[in-house]
C-alpha cells in the first residue's frame, strides 16, 4: 500500500474525474490528464508529524458516516462516532508525508491514506475494507483554541 504515486493517482481520479473509486493502478493517465494531474498535484502537499501528533479530526465519508479521530503521539489513535461516541481503535504513520490510517471494528479493518491539501486543512483519502474498496473520505483538521 506504499505506491505514492498509484495512491496519489487514485485520489486524483476521484476528485478529478468525479466517477466511483477506481483500485490503485487499475488506470494510467493519459497526455491530457497529465497536465490536469499536475495542476491538482500542485495543490496537495505532504504532512508534517508535528501537525499529526496529538490532534483531533473530524472525518466523514460519502455516506454520511461522521466521526471524530484523535491522533496520540504514540503512533496509536482512537476513534469516536460523532454524536453517540461509539469508540474504536487504530494506529497511524507517517511515510513519505502521507498518512496511513488503520482503524479496527470487531472483525473489521480499515485502511486509507490520507492525502493533505494545500490552502485547506480538510484533506481527502479513499478508504477500504478488509482489503476491498470502501469510500472516499473527507478529513478536516480541527485546531486548540486557547
Amino acid at each position: 500500500m506504499k505506491n505514492k504515486t498509484a495512491i496519489l493517482q487514485q485520489l486524483f481520479f476521484r476528485e478529478t474525474q468525479g466517477r466511483p473509486i477506481i483500485e490503485r493502478g487499475s488506470q494510467s493517465l493519459t497526455d491530457i490528464q497529465i497536465e490536469q494531474y499536475d495542476k491538482w498535484l500542485s495543490e496537495k502537499r505532504d504532512f508534517l508529524v508535528e501537525e499529526i501528533d496529538a490532534s483531533t479530526w473530524i472525518k466523514s465519508c460519502t455516506a454520511g458516516y461522521i466521526t471524530e479521530v484523535i491522533f496520540k503521539a504514540s503512533g496509536s489513535l482512537t476513534e469516536f462516532t460523532l454524536f453517540d461516541r461509539l469508540k474504536t481503535v487504530g494506529h497511524w504513520e507517517l511515510d513519505n508525508g502521507l498518512l496511513y490510517v488503520s482503524i479496527f471494528k470487531g472483525e473489521n479493518q480499515y485502511d486509507f491514506v490520507i492525502v493533505a491539501n494545500s490552502h485547506i486543512n480538510i484533506h481527502s483519502a479513499i478508504e477500504y475494507k478488509n482489503d476491498e474498496l470502501h469510500s472516499y473520505l473527507k478529513l478536516a483538521q480541527t485546531r486548540v483554541v486557547s
